[in-house]
């Protein structure tokens, strides 16, 4: 059997490379890996806890930080503001915390059918064992919340909604306003929750003006390092710690904080947010040519996820006739990276729980490929991606058993 070096190696270099898999990992930017470098050896080195001078430089890039991302999100206070070691344990504090918090009010728990695992499983998780309730709300064929259905689903016993901003497979954009008057109109004490991660620094999002009692926003997502988020709970939301230890200028999660990646979050957000319009602009243009190139070059493919109220940097085609991980690693040797499904079910070879939700079959959600741009990204690259790409797809059809049936699978 072929190691991974081998593989590549008989394969050779490739004429170009395209990280198009943004949704599981992302690379650095430069210029953020310049601001975080001092910060491991050099200044602010301390426990922003401990009265000394390290500690007091350290505890001043907190605070600068959490003001940068208090400003973008529209939060009231820095206090609002809790740095978290990533969005799933984040969005376990949040929906864990405020379960515990508030079960006392009642046991329901609302989340929609296409939210991430690491909301939808720790909602499950609250079901059986702790004795919560949890409905799971249907989406429509774009993957649009059903908001009759949330509506029905909200009483006097739900104490927690989670609705995700925007969708992280398929782009779609929420309306969330409307969905966080439809849960207060209906039970004012109901904590409502957004993963906010594929919508910070995409689409105008104001916690303020839209309502929502705790959101979550992931560094990685905006080209800042990986093992940083941030979760805006609030103020008067109540949200039980998950850990206990020593405590640290975070009140809802204990330890040191990780002052260099808080410094990559920050650094992350202000190159996103200093030209928001032009850096959307950009990524929603690169978006459209990419799907609108792929979709027209490539015959029997499905658009999953809506054309308009789309995310800027999203797109998600299924290839009929075509194995997504196969297409995975096919695209991988020409330099093309991309990925089939989510990455949390991606090695269990089953179906995105969001393709099934939205009406498609399984064969058609494992055919799908999930390709992200962003703000780094240029022409060149799509022209490349769509030059691969249509020669990648005959490819693989042409060795398919399933040729000759037009790709209806």
């Amino acid at each position: 059997m072929f190691s991974v070096e081998e593989l590549l190696k008989a394969h050779g270099e490739p004429e170009r490379e395209v990280y198009l898999d943004l949704e599981n990992s992302a690379p650095v930017a430069r210029e953020v890996l310049e601001a975080m470098l001092p910060y491991f050896a050099e200044r602010a080195y301390g426990n922003p806890s401990i009265t000394h001078k390290p500690g007091w430089m350290a505890y001043d890039v907190v605070q600068r930080a959490l003001e940068e991302i208090r400003r973008h999100l529209g939060a009231s206070r820095p206090e609002e503001i809790n740095f978290i070691p990533g969005a799933t344990e984040a969005n376990n504090l949040a929906l864990m915390g405020a379960a515990l918090a508030n079960r006392r009010r009642g046991r329901r728990i609302i989340v929609s059918r296409i939210e991430p695992l690491n909301v939808l499983h720790v909602a499950l998780n609250l079901l059986r064992p702790r004795g919560f309730e949890v409905v799971e709300v249907p989406v429509d064929g774009e993957g649009f919340i059903d908001l009759d259905a949330l509506g029905e689903a909200v009483n006097r016993e739900t104490i927690l909604v989670s609705i995700s901003a925007v969708n992280h497979e398929i782009g779609t954009i929420q309306p969330l306003r409307e969905a966080v008057e439809l849960v207060k109109d209906k039970n004012p004490d109901a904590v409502f929750h957004t993963d906010a991660s594929d919508a910070y620094g995409r689409i105008p999002f104001n916690v303020g003006e839209l309502g929502v009692d705790m959101a979550t926003v992931s560094s990685y997502k905006v080209l800042g390092p990986r093992g940083v988020a941030a979760l805006y709970v609030g103020e008067g939301v109540e949200v039980e710690r998950l850990l206990e230890g020593q405590l640290g200028t975070q009140r809802l999660w204990p330890g040191v904080e990780n002052v260099p990646l808080i410094v990559g979050f920050q650094k992350a957000s202000e190159l996103l947010f200093r030209d928001f319009e032009g850096n959307t602009s950009h990524m929603r243009r690169l978006r459209n040519r990419l799907m609108e190139g792929l979709l027209k070059s490539i015959p029997e493919t499905l658009l999953n996820g809506p054309r308009e109220r789309r995310a800027p940097d999203n797109v998600n085609i299924s290839f009929l006739g075509c194995e997504g991980e196969a297409l995975t690693i096919e695209l991988s040797l020409h330099g093309v990276y991309v990925s089939s499904g989510s990455a949390c079910t991606r090695r269990l070879l089953q179906p995105s729980h969001v393709l099934t939700a939205i009406g498609r079959r399984p064969e058609e959600a494992h055919g799908s490929i999930l390709m992200k741009v962003s703000r780094m990204y240029c022409d060149e690259d799509v022209d490349y991606v769509l030059r691969v790409l249509p020669g990648a797809v005959e490819r693989l059809r042409g060795l398919s058993p399933l040729k000759g049936e037009g790709g209806d699978v």
